[in-house]
């Protein structure tokens, strides 16, 4: 019985892929027709949030409402506060959230959500400005925004022609270039977007710098060059478990780092190690890091290198001030 249902089978996948397929192109397809319908309209868009003194509420109902929802939190995350008003609710008190310096974005694939045109006559009394994105420019949100974005799609991914489809895509990657626009005009930058991110894992890696990660002070394996490898280099190594030490001066200028790397290779080359000094094996010129730098920069340097899962801080007149681990790293949840 199997082996009569496998052609079916076989010819069922090809046609769901083959559909699948489809839909990626022809969602695809819309994204890219936006390309040349984008012009003075959206330089109006763009001009008129850039220049709002209040925030931009963006407002959609059934699925334009999940697009605008992200629209407004894109917005908000890259430099333009923003947030979602559901238009049914604006009817019933949520009005209240809008004045006369806010910008409203509408959002409605036929231009004629009842639940919009609703709330549209007080929003417009309160004096904020309104931008439409819509498939329809013949639609009365169209004739009533101040300004109207063109997303109209051919037609939706859909084998019916019905499920909003092709055109959410292309209103979301719409107001995608919209809120990326705004950034660069803002001039919004990676630290800007570390605060606006400060508990996820991106947050940390734009704002945990190495000073905030590495050990310090007490917690410092350190030597003089002329200290001997037993048993004060071997003892400063084991007592502080990171498998190094640095070798400094009388100033704790960084002179260079003696290693369990170090260590095998100085008995592979020595009958024994009792009369060497570790200023006379140790490696010189290691590769250090500012403790003003991102922590996330000392974990690439450490993937990057072999360097025995630790690199040392240094001052900028070369002065040891720390070091830091991959252990380190990762338990401040950089890496």
């Amino acid at each position: 019985m199997t082996n009569l249902l496998q052609p079916n089978v076989r010819a069922d996948a090809e046609h769901f892929l083959e559909l699948a397929r489809a839909v990626l192109d022809i969602e695809a397809d819309a994204v890219r027709a936006l390309k040349g319908r984008l012009g003075e309209a959206f330089l109006r868009a763009h001009r008129i949030i850039l220049e709002t003194r209040g925030r931009v509420v963006v407002t959609g109902m059934g699925k334009s409402g999940h697009v605008a929802r992200k629209i407004a939190s894109t917005l908000a995350s890259t430099g333009t506060p923003a947030f979602f008003m559901h238009p049914g609710e604006a009817s019933h008190g949520d009005l209240g959230m809008i004045t006369r310096d806010d910008v409203v974005v509408a959002i409605s694939n036929s231009g004629e959500s009842d639940e919009i045109l609703a709330v549209l006559p007080v929003i417009k009394r309160r004096g904020a400005k309104v931008i439409a994105i819509t498939g329809r420019g013949d639609s009365t949100l169209a004739a009533q925004a101040d300004v109207y974005l063109d997303a109209a799609v051919e037609k939706e991914a859909c084998p019916l022609n019905l499920a909003p489809t092709a055109s959410t895509t292309a209103t979301l990657a719409l107001g995608d270039a919209l809120a990326l626009a705004l950034l660069d005009a803002r001039g919004f930058g990676a630290d800007e977007f570390a605060m606006h991110h400060p508990g996820g894992t991106l947050g940390r890696r734009l704002l945990v710098h190495v000073a905030d990660v590495m050990r310090k002070d007490a917690q410092l394996p350190r030597n003089r060059p002329e200290d001997p490898l037993l048993p004060d280099v071997l003892e400063q190594m084991s007592r502080h478990g990171i498998g190094m030490t640095a070798v400094v001066d009388r100033d704790d200028k960084l002179l260079g780092i003696f290693t369990d790397g170090d260590l095998r290779r100085t008995l592979a080359k020595h009958d024994g190690v009792k009369n060497l000094a570790v200023g006379d094996v140790m490696t010189r010129n290691p590769t250090t890091i500012a403790p003003d730098r991102l922590a996330a920069e000392a974990a690439q340097i450490l993937e990057q290198k072999s360097l025995g899962g630790r690199i040392v801080v240094t001052s900028a007149d070369g002065k040891l001030v720390g070091v830091v681990t991959f252990h380190d790293l990762l338990a401040a949840k950089v890496v």
